[in-house]
């Protein structure tokens, strides 16, 4: 079985919250994703840049995870933005037809500076 280990840590800026997300999101893990991402917007921050340079792999739970938040964040008047997203993870959303949805940046500084 593969490693399924899952590494989030999170960095507060004046704006945005950067979430670091190292590992694969799959089934086994995806709703600990879904509950670090909840537990930002619980706590009133609406702008989140998700750096994804460490995911190796994101079914489509991880996904969903994504696209809830966005929706959520959006009605808060917040934004999700993605920062250093990997090769597997940008095709990942190509293929979902989801990669318009969010903002891409190739850098955390550029990504938390565009809030």
């Amino acid at each position: 079985m593969p490693d399924s280990n899952l590494n989030i840590s999170f960095q507060n800026f004046k704006r945005v919250v950067l979430v670091s997300v190292d590992g694969r999101i799959d089934s086994s893990n995806a709703s600990e994703f879904d509950d670090a991402i909840k537990g930002v917007m619980e706590n009133g921050q609406h702008n989140i840049l998700l750096e994804l340079s460490g995911v190796n792999y994101m079914s489509s739970a991880g996904l969903r995870t994504m696209v809830s938040a966005l929706k959520e964040c959006k009605k808060n008047r917040g934004e999700v933005r993605l920062a250093e997203v990997s090769k597997r993870v940008s095709e990942v959303l190509a293929l979902a037809g989801l990669d318009s949805l969010f903002s891409v940046f190739d850098d955390k500084t550029a990504g938390v500076g565009s809030f």
